[in-house]
């Protein structure tokens, strides 16, 4: 028995979809991570950046001039407690004035040095670099630097003021701050948020295995089902639970599951009537065995084993078309390709092939020449060729007309007449076989078309049996495994010289022309 495994390393739906939806999400987020964290940071530097503004705004706010004319500084104190109340540690504050020189110009990075008085704090901490741009009214530099082997943020305020002398100053006010607090403070909100997202990821991969295990519960329903079911008991999955996107394959699957049922139910028949059809005969012919081996007459021996010969004959016959019939039905395209075949040559070849059959029974047996009744097929095929081209199995064509017409042979009195005639009608191929014999009722005509049904209609009459009652079910199953069909019809008023009347019956094989 041939087992499918599933083959581990392929890839899953729910593989599939975290392949497809994680890196889109990680995408997603790490786009918004990164937008937050750039806003954080303005927001963050903003925020100490205005702490160390009003340091230095309330610097320059209590300079002013004592009663000697010179500059001081007056509430230092609380200019120091408001700049180191988050963090007193790596903050310096600087006010510096450094007069101007004669030529009247201020100092700068590239002037030379010049005297510097410091009011407040360490007057080394870093100058505003030449690139440095200013803000506001009064001349405010921010800028990124290092003071004391650490990196700083400095606020640097730079503006003219004239003491109680009339001499003017270059006032310079700054305020340094250490960036460690406020890389703490961004580094904290970006774990935060780091951890935000892992736990998004992983709700995420959570709720698409649960989504998938959910959805796909149904189809595990299913398919213990399927392992529960036992021999012949065959039956349709049931989809009412399942998902709509997987309910075409359950269809399929279903359909699948009716015709292996079909097929066996074939297979079980076909057995059941091999074994029914073969227990009599066989019966028969052990009785008849039986008389021989105890006969003592040879004229009496002769005649029984002439009867077990004869019996045998018939079980062969019947074997013969119990393959057929197992053949023609089957559900499975033939396995031979088919291809343009001539009707009327395989309708001639069988009325040639039972002539001496039916001399035998001194009944009348003829072909009539095919007419091509469709203008269109009689301006595609010359006259002169005589052909009805069909696209069929030729060897399956002919069992259809030899069932055809030994049906016609064995229900036909002595004397009566047979014709087989082939012919074209609106685009189908039809080959016909009409006999004056008994005919069956209309009511009838579909039965005889099952197995083992006898149309027999003169058993009444004390007529004996003919066969098995398969042929004509043998060759419908042909006809429709090539594409066509066997209708039975009542004789017509004048049928090719056979004289109409009650009796009779006209078989119709129809197949598409190969060229319509």
């Amino acid at each position: 028995m041939k087992t499918f495994r599933t083959d581990p390393d392929r890839f899953g739906i729910r593989a599939r979809l975290l392949t497809l939806l994680l890196p889109g999400i990680l995408g997603l987020l790490a786009l918004d991570s990164w937008n937050d964290y750039r806003a954080l940071r303005n927001l963050v530097q903003d925020a100490y950046d205005q702490v160390m503004l009003e340091s230095v705004n309330a610097l320059r706010g209590s300079l002013s001039i004592g009663a000697d004319g010179s500059l001081k500084l007056n509430s230092v104190s609380l200019a120091q407690t408001i700049f180191e109340a988050a963090s007193p540690l790596h903050k310096h504050l600087h006010v510096g004035l450094t007069p101007q020189g004669s030529h009247g110009s201020t100092r700068n990075n590239t002037d030379p040095p010049l005297r510097e008085l410091t009011l407040l704090g360490e007057p080394d901490l870093p100058l505003p670099p030449a690139s440095a741009t200013s803000a506001g009214q009064v001349p405010t530099y921010w800028y990124d630097s290092y003071y004391r082997d650490y990196p700083v943020r400095v606020v640097a305020q730079r503006s003219q003021i004239v003491d109680g002398h009339g001499q003017r100053f270059d006032l310079l006010i700054q305020a340094v701050e250490s960036t460690g607090p406020r890389d703490k403070a961004q580094a904290a909100t970006l774990q935060q948020q780091l951890w935000r997202d892992a736990r998004m990821v992983l709700v995420v991969i959570v709720l698409v295995c649960l989504g998938v295990t959910w959805s796909l519960w149904p189809l595990e329903r299913l398919r213990k089902s399927v392992l529960q079911s036992k021999g012949h008991a065959l039956h349709p999955l049931d989809t009412s639970d399942v998902p709509y996107e997987v309910a075409p394959l359950v269809d399929a699957v279903n359909q699948h599951v009716a015709s292996y049922r079909d097929l066996l139910d074939q297979q079980s028949q076909f057995l059941a009537d091999a074994s029914h059809q073969l227990r009599t005969p066989l019966a028969i012919m052990l009785t008849q065995a039986g008389v021989a081996l105890r006969e003592k007459d040879p004229a009496l021996l002769h005649e029984t084993l002439r009867a077990i010969v004869t019996q045998i004959s018939r079980s062969r016959r019947l074997c013969e078309q119990l393959l057929s019939l197992a053949h023609a039905s089957e559900s499975a395209p033939p396995a031979d390709v088919p291809n343009v075949t001539n009707l009327n040559a395989i309708a001639r070849d069988v009325v040639l092939q039972y002539l001496t059959l039916a001399h035998e029974k001194n009944q009348d047996l003829g072909w009539v020449e095919a007419t091509l009744d469709d203008a269109h097929v009689a301006s595609e095929i010359p006259a002169a060729a005589v052909e009805v081209p069909v696209l069929a199995i030729g060897a399956e064509l002919h069992e259809v007309l030899a069932n055809l017409v030994h049906n016609a042979i064995a229900y036909t009195p002595s004397g009566g007449h047979i014709t087989v005639k082939v012919s074209t009608r609106d685009g189908m191929a039809l080959a016909e076989v009409l006999d004056n014999g008994p005919g069956i009722a209309p009511t009838r005509w579909e039965d005889v078309f099952k197995r083992f049904h006898q149309a027999n209609p003169g058993t009444e009459k004390g007529q004996r049996r003919h066969g098995a009652g398969l042929g004509l079910a043998i060759a419908r199953a042909y006809a429709r495994r090539n594409g066509g069909e066997i209708t039975l019809a009542d004789l017509p008023a004048s049928p090719n010289g056979i004289a109409s009347g009650r009796h009779g019956l006209r078989a119709i094989l129809s197949l598409p022309l190969a060229f319509s």
